[in-house]
This record gives C-alpha cells, structure tokens and sequence, in this order.
C-alpha cells in the first residue's frame, strides 16, 4: 500500500532526519514530497531562481543507495536545503539575483555546499535573493499573504520553508536579511556569531559584516543545520577557528535555571506597532520575574549611521565591477553613497563596531538572552520594498548571535517574529534559551 506523503512536510527537520535514519522515511519519498509541493505552489510564492526536478530525484537515489549499502549516513542525510542564490553551487547556475550574473556558473561549490553534501544533505535549488543581497526585490512573494512583502534579502529561502517547500534553507544576513524575512514569513532565521559559519564561495558585499545564516521550523533543526556549516576555513580569514559549536546538543539540553531576559527598549522603538509593543507587554508580565527592562546607552542611538558607513564603503569596493546602468536604483544610491564614505570615517566606524562590546557584556551579566521585535511588526503590504531592518542591523554589527521565533502574531493573522539576542560566542546557550522559550509560549515547557 503506498505511503500517504501529504503530510510529510508538515514535519520539521529533525523529525524527518529521524525518520529517514531509522529507515520508515526513504530521500526518495521525501525529494517527491518537495517535488510535488514546488509544483503545486512555485506559480504563487516565486521562492525559486533555480529548481531542477531531476536534479533532487538523482541525489535522493544516490543517497538510498549509499544507506541500504550499511555504510554511515550523514547528520543531514535525505533532507532537501535551499540555497540563497548568492552561494556558489559547481555546475549550477549561481546568478546573485543581478542583472549582469545571468547565466554564471561556478566551477566549485562554495565551502558550505560543500559541507552539506558530506553531511548528506539533498541541495534542493537556489532560493531567489534581493539584487545582490541588498534592498532591490526580487520575486517572492510572501506564502502567508501574497500582496505583503517576505522581506529580504533572503527572501526565497524563508518563503520556501513558510510554505513547506522544504524543512530548511540557508540565507545570508549583511543587515537583516535573515531575521527580517524570518519574521515576516513565519519561521525560525537563526543568525550565528560573527565567523561561525565560513563564508568562502558566497557573495562578498560587506567582509566586515557578512554572517551566513539558516531557516527551519524550529530552533532545534536550526541548531542541526548550523553545526553542518560551522567551523573554520583558511580561504575565509573572518572565520573562527575552533572546536565544533554542538550547537543542537546544548539546544536540547534543559537550562541549569530557568532563564531570565532583558525587555529592550532599542533605537527605533517609536517605529514599532501596537499589535508588537502589545505582544512583548504580555510577554513581558507573562515572564514575570524572569524578565527585566532594559535600555541601551545614548551612543547607541548612532549605531545604524555607523553600520550603514561601513557597509556602502565595503559594498563600493566589492561591487565596482557592476556596471552602474544594469543595477536598480536602490543599490546604484548605495554605492554612491560608499564611494563617498572617507577613509577617516569608515576607520572610525570600524572601531565603534569594537566598542558597543562593552556595553551590551553589562547587560547579558544579568540575563541570558536579550528580548526584542525582529522587525517593527507584521510584513507590510507591497512587493516594491523589503521592510524595516531597524532592529536588526545592531546584532549584524556587533556579531552577537540572534534568532527569530515564530510565536507572535499580528491583529490580521499575520506572523511576527521574536528575536532573542545572546553574547557573541555564546550561540549554543542562546539557542537553549530560544528552544525553551518557543516550548513555553506553545506549552510544551515548564510553567514560567
């Protein structure tokens, strides 16, 4: 009798892996899954730059075949991943959603790819991206209201894990353009610490700014997904050298006490709605004595002045081979901009990025993660821009780690994120704390 696999995808990523390691789930049933899903929906959400069909059937058969065989299976064995198109993939095209990339093809998969294959991981496609992962849209639609934006510039691999086209995707985040996209499309965007995660083989638009980062359903297939990527890579100096992160084995863990948050009032809260402002205030009283208000020094009201020099100055560098006459406005207005940036002041935005360290160690001393919006509230309607990064940019720039939760939702049944912020380096306990979190707020955890 043949597998009803109409739910199949409804299923996060970890329970998936299980189910194909212990043999009741083939990558074959689960690649037609994806299949048949892409078809049915793709007309719609526009997740896609590239999809090949044939492409995923012919992983999923190798991958069969290398389980009967008895050998070991991989951490990511069987589970389909969406790519960024701004990730370097060999043989397939890699477009950076620009204009004058059409039909690149690299000749070697970039240092993530690479990884994901060992891991056994099916690379399902390329996942549309914002004009060279800045601000300009592309495609996408949102899968929860089609007429809103899915934000960016991850905006295809968020839509395709919203729309469960498949249980996880990569993204990159300069800015926002993973925990925006994440809030806005109903899912969980986790953005590591600054060098966590290699970025050799992926588009170079900010160095000192740039941060690989994932979709999944839950924090803990976030956490699965990111122990695959992380590690050091000699071909990527911003790259931390250390010993694996085990990043969804300390997620899995439960907290030593129960955690405690800081409520944080940051630059820009008067761009927040009252449907977000109403829902961290019953959070807030929810939490009780677990949460504490916060605020920020007045320097840090500078902090996406700052942000905003380092990344057009760095972009102007990176992007000068783009002819000006075959990129959108937006992304014409930002290199101007960085052409005009001066050395003394990009230097000295450099060293600001050092500074704000300092001042948020005093506030992680009494919490274990911070609280507040991932974006100013619910997707905003109109495919022409990609949101408000207003909440975002700080983390980027600061290299602490950050995750958006899908637990809010807006007065017209659109998703909000939550995004929770921990010490830089401290990836694995924030990860705890967010699972926690999410149990707790679905009532699947200890009573707070």
């Amino acid at each position: 009798m043949a597998k009803d696999m109409s739910n199949l995808l409804q299923l996060t990523a970890l329970e998936l892996r299980d189910r194909m390691a212990s043999g009741a789930l083939s990558a074959a049933e689960l690649a037609e899954a994806v299949i048949a899903r892409v078809e049915a929906r793709e007309a719609e959400v526009g997740a896609w730059a590239w999809f090949d069909a044939a492409y995923l059937r012919e992983q999923a058969k190798r991958l069969d075949a290398h389980r009967i065989s008895g050998r070991p299976i991989g951490p990511l064995h069987g589970l389909p991943v969406g790519l960024k198109d701004i990730i370097d993939t060999a043989r397939i095209p890699t477009e950076n959603g620009a204009a004058q990339d059409r039909g690149r093809v690299p000749e070697r998969d970039a240092e993530i790819v690479r990884r994901l294959r060992a891991a056994g991981a099916i690379i399902a496609g390329k996942t549309v991206t914002t004009e060279l992962a800045f601000m300009h849209p592309g495609k996408t639609r949102n899968p929860h209201a089609p007429t809103h934006t899915p934000g960016g510039s991850s905006q295809g691999s968020a839509a395709a894990v919203a729309d469960g086209m498949v249980p996880l995707a990569v993204g990159t985040q300069t800015g926002g353009s993973v925990i925006r996209p994440a809030s806005f499309c109903g899912v969980t965007g986790f953005k590591p610490s600054f060098g966590v995660v290699p970025r050799s083989g992926v588009l170079t638009q900010s160095p000192s700014l740039d941060t690989i980062g994932v979709f999944a359903a839950d924090p803990l297939s976030a956490a699965m997904l990111t122990d695959v990527l992380a590690g050091g890579d000699p071909a990527d100096p911003g790259s931390v050298d250390a010993p694996a992160p085990r990043l969804a084995a300390t997620a899995s863990e439960a907290p030593p006490l129960k955690p405690v948050f800081a409520m944080l009032r940051m630059p820009g809260w008067e761009r927040v709605s009252e449907d977000m402002s109403a829902a961290l205030g019953e959070l807030s009283e929810a939490l009780g004595d677990q949460a504490f208000s916060a605020e920020l020094p007045a320097p840090f009201e500078a902090a996406a002045e700052v942000r905003e020099q380092i990344n057009f100055a760095e972009m102007a560098h990176h992007y000068a081979g783009y002819d000006p006459a075959h990129l959108s406005d937006e992304t014409r207005a930002a290199l101007e901009t960085g052409q005009a940036v001066m050395a003394s002041r990009y230097l000295a935005a450099l060293d600001w990025k050092s500074r704000i360290t300092g001042a948020l160690d005093e506030i992680f001393l009494r919490c274990d993660a911070i609280i507040c919006p991932s974006s100013p509230g619910a997707a905003p309607e109109g495919l022409g821009q990609t949101g408000d990064p207003v909440f975002n940019g700080l983390w980027t720039m600061a290299g602490t780690p950050a995750v958006s939760l899908p637990v809010l939702t807006s007065s017209g049944g659109l998703p909000m994120g939550l995004q929770l912020v921990g010490r830089r380096g401290n990836d694995g306990r924030l990860l705890r704390t967010a699972r926690w979190l999410y149990d707790w707020i679905g009532g699947e955890g200890d009573s707070a």
